[in-house]
């Protein structure tokens, strides 16, 4: 059932003067109408808090400040500035969508929704926001936290993931759009959803719109929207190779499609690997005469749907050259093997002992300066890899590459080892 006009309008007209008084007006990506700062923006902020976006988007900007530098760009750059934002499909849609850009509209992104929304990894709700801060289109926006404010103030009832209420929420969301000031108030949704209206503790005396918020009236505030249904995480082993050559280290690009796509990786085993003999494990990435393996340290790291749980073991080369001997280490004793689904003994450490470095991004310094006409892809070398999407790279350029964050933190705890 729509709303009458006079609700839609007063709705819309207390957002509107709210925003413009007590809104956010200094985040980044504000007071512009480029297209491309929008759109960086939108994706950036997708499954992702804006304390943690804007020191990406400052520096992904300062590298890549128009849609002509991006499309120009290695891949390998792009996602070494995404290292440690996750979800890293959305770099490399981006990356693809700017190459699109440039190649189909001569570098300016449309300004139509539906052409927006036509683009690699952009939804309705991303390229309405982009059509509406950039160019004023009159388009509804539905993100997670409009999801909320509406499901409250219209008591929308049930997951805001499931089909029918998406389409009740997007129903609404179009039936309140105002005639004018379309940019204030759709920034008023977004603002009101992540300072006021929040999953809890909302501030519900300051809102705009309590006086027929009908969650508010009814005291169910926190009943809306009702939550995810309840699921148990499961929990996924790995065992990651880290093989290392005094100051170099293997790593792998993985698949772009599934966990990591595109990103450089620590080679992985399967747990009954661990049954063969060393020197047969590590020469599907470098022949060798005979291997020893040391354990490094266990990691545990959570993605949406799992938590997986690594461990970590070392190999280190004499030298790159086929048939070097490996640098003498503990040697796992024949026959052991990892307890627990291969995962390593409780309480080991990275790197005996030290500390992993706060954060996850990249290390200052890490990347190479603007301009500079030498790509990593150079400095690194196949010599004698197997694998055929795998590289030996110096650790100090292999930080600067587009990582999984726990391969940054072992690779980081690694560097600080010395």
């Amino acid at each position: 059932m729509n709303d009458s006009p006079p609700v839609a309008e007063s709705f819309s007209a207390r957002l509107i003067a709210w925003q413009k008084s007590a809104g956010r007006h200094d985040l980044p990506w504000q007071n512009t109408t480029d297209p491309y700062r929008i759109w960086l923006s939108e994706i950036m902020l997708q499954q992702t808090q804006v304390g943690t976006v804007i020191g990406y988007y400052e520096r992904f900007l300062a590298r890549f400040p128009d849609i002509a530098s991006l499309a120009r760009a290695d891949l390998d750059a792009v996602m070494s500035l995404w290292s440690g934002l996750g979800y890293y499909s959305r770099a490399r849609n981006l990356h693809k969508a700017a190459r699109i850009i440039q190649s189909e509209y001569g570098g300016c992104m449309p300004g139509n929704r539906a052409d927006i929304e036509a683009l690699p990894g952009i939804g309705r709700s991303s390229a309405a926001a982009i059509a509406v801060f950039a160019h004023g289109a009159r388009e509804a926006i539905l993100d997670g936290n409009v999801k909320r404010v509406l499901a409250r103030h219209r008591a929308v009832s049930g997951y805001t993931g499931s089909a029918s209420v998406q389409a009740r929420l997007w129903s609404l969301a179009e039936d309140l759009l105002p005639a004018q000031d379309i940019a204030a108030y759709t920034q008023g949704l977004m603002d009101l959803g992540a300072t006021l209206c929040t999953r809890s503790n909302s501030a519900c005396g300051r809102c705009p719109v309590r006086d027929d918020c009908l969650a508010l009236a009814t005291q169910q505030v926190h009943a809306y929207p009702s939550p995810r249904p309840a699921r148990v995480r499961p929990v996924r082993q790995s065992i990651m190779l880290l093989l290392t050559s005094k100051d170099r280290v293997l790593l792998e690009r993985r698949p772009p499609a599934g966990i990591w796509g595109g990103l450089w990786c620590l080679p992985n085993i399967e747990s009954g690997e661990l049954h063969a003999p060393p020197e047969q494990i590590v020469n599907r990435w470098h022949p060798v005469g005979k291997a020893h393996l040391q354990p490094f340290g266990n990691l545990r790291h959570g993605f949406t749907h799992f938590t997986l749980e690594i461990a970590v073991l070392r190999c280190e080369f004499d030298s790159l050259d086929v048939g070097a001997q490996l640098q003498h280490s503990s040697q796992l004793p024949q026959g052991s093997q990892l307890p627990q689904g291969s995962q390593l003994a409780q309480g080991s450490q990275l790197a005996q002992g030290s500390q992993l470095p706060q954060g996850s991004g990249l290390p200052q310094g890490s990347q190479l300066p603007a301009g500079s006409s030498v790509t990593l892809s150079e400095r690194a070398t196949d010599l004698h890899c197997a694998e055929p999407d795998a590289r030996w790279w110096p650790l100090h350029d292999a930080l600067a590459l587009g990582l999984p964050v726990p391969v940054r933190q072992v690779l980081e705890s690694l560097q600080l080892s010395g």
